[in-house]
């Protein structure tokens, strides 16, 4: 590659949730719905695509919009925002995109004659005698629409479960005609909700929302994210229509699960709801999923890690990390910015992004920006008050005997060094106090091999935390 690549992959002021990567024409296409800097809800922009070559993961080229808000004919006022889409390539050779609008239970469908063209709307999911899927008495609301293509049919999954709510009982798959709007094949229940998970192997991890499918071989993995809110899980099948069996945890975007260095419950960043997939490039397997911003549930960001498919099928969950696509840990040496953070966590533990006295509470630290949306300004970490920390993994270290911090807002105070989260401190930055960002460097000795870097305030500031510097 030419450049080493992060997480979250995209620019720091870009924020594509739900992503559902494919891989078409050597080149791997992120669509994905489109939060706002500072948003007050989700999926307020229009859809954007961003492409890379498949032999280059680091160098994401920015594709423009590819269809607006306003493109829909029900929604010419633009007032609806546009919720999580996939994209599958029909019998024709075309591209078509599959979407739900908030406050409508449809499937709209756009068309476009190349992968990250500008489409324009072709028409609703349909059943065989005209009445729209999601309006006709019976019909389950349709959300999150995931859509493969196999000779003249499309399977279209959709669903969106509470987990208390009875009337749904799991995401369906409607069988669609080579026309990629007409279901020859009425919607069934893939995979359980929660009142109906009991005895079925998805207790705990039944269905919430964000289905999506992908076939590997002959198998089916049909990705979602489960009532734990913050997690992707997979199910298994030999048919895209029934036979489903629950699989596991591929990841969470608060490390739930992960219970090799710390507590399986544990969170060690503020976590929120999750919306992903799998795709292969050149041999290594991919999950592609988001994580949360600016202290609320409105401005989630890329992510991807690495995943290992087993001989038998099976996928172990990953952790987050900073390195994602980069092919391996980053190197010990540089300039790196906190955005990069793939822990983010202080005194007071906390799950979830937006639980009740979290994001509105002046405890906890947020990745963030200035500007407004769009602005092309990188992150931060803002509001470090005492104890909060911010992890990095990982980083190929050799001979590393200076650490630097990029800081502001800050009346002294150190930040703790260490490579574990609740390892010995390695050494102490101390601070000085200034208002604009300011360089601070300590002669702090790193253990040569691939080490986690965990940098933890100690003080009484409220402190931004721009970027580190390792020599």
């Amino acid at each position: 590659m030419r450049q080493q690549a992060f997480n979250p992959f995209l620019p720091s002021w870009e924020y594509i949730p739900d992503g559902e990567p494919h891989l078409f024409n050597c080149r791997v296409y992120l669509y994905g719905s489109h939060d706002r800097f500072s948003g007050y809800t989700y999926c307020l922009n229009d859809y954007v695509c961003w492409s890379a070559p498949e032999d280059d993961l680091s160098d994401w080229r920015y594709e423009g919009v590819i269809y607006g808000r306003s493109d829909d004919p029900r929604n010419a006022d633009g007032d609806m925002c546009l919720y999580a889409p996939d994209v599958t390539v029909g019998p024709d050779g075309r591209y078509y995109l599959y979407y739900v609008l908030s406050r409508l239970g449809i499937v709209s469908v756009a068309v476009c004659d190349e992968p990250a063209g500008r489409y324009r709307f072709y028409g609703y999911v349909r059943h065989a005698d005209g009445a729209i899927l999601g309006e006709r008495e019976g019909d389950m609301p349709q959300f999150d629409p995931g859509v493969i293509t196999e000779g003249e049919r499309t399977y279209l999954y959709t669903g969106f479960c509470m987990p208390q709510d009875e009337s749904r009982k799991g995401p369906v798959v409607s069988v669609l005609g080579p026309d990629m709007l007409t279901v020859v094949e009425e919607p069934r229940t893939v995979i359980p909700s929660t009142p109906y998970a009991a005895g079925t192997g998805f207790e705990g991890h039944s269905f919430y929302e964000a289905p999506s499918i992908r076939k590997i071989g002959e198998t089916y993995y049909l990705i979602y994210s489960s009532i734990l809110y913050s997690e992707l899980c997979y199910a298994t099948a030999q048919s895209p229509t029934e036979g489903f069996s629950y699989g596991g945890v591929i990841v969470a975007n608060n490390d739930f699960n992960i219970d090799y260095d710390k507590p399986a419950m544990k969170p060690m960043f503020y976590g929120g709801n999750n919306h992903g997939s799998i795709l292969r490039v050149r041999g290594q397997w991919y999950i592609f999923y988001h994580r949360h911003t600016n202290g609320t549930n409105f401005s989630r960001q890329a992510c991807c890690e690495p995943i290992e498919i087993l001989p038998d099928g099976s996928i172990p969950q990953v952790e987050m990390t900073s390195c994602g696509l980069n092919g391996g840990p980053l190197a010990g040496r540089g300039a790196y910015p906190a955005f990069t953070a793939c822990n983010l966590y202080c005194a007071t533990e906390n799950a979830y992004t937006g639980d009740p006295g979290s994001w509105l509470d002046s405890r906890f630290p947020k990745i963030t920006q200035e500007g407004r949306d769009g602005d092309e300004l990188p992150g931060y970490i803002d509001n470090m008050r005492d104890g909060a920390t911010a992890g990095f993994k990982y980083f190929d270290c050799s001979d590393v005997r200076r650490i630097s911090v990029t800081v502001r807002g800050n009346w002294g105070g150190v930040f703790e060094v260490r490579t574990s989260w609740d390892g010995g401190k390695l050494g102490e930055i101390p601070l000085g106090s200034n208002t604009e960002w300011k360089i601070y460097t300590a002669d702090i000795s790193v253990p040569d091999g691939v080490r986690a870097l965990y940098f933890c305030y100690r003080g009484g500031s409220a402190v931004a935390f721009k970027g580190f510097i390792l020599e």
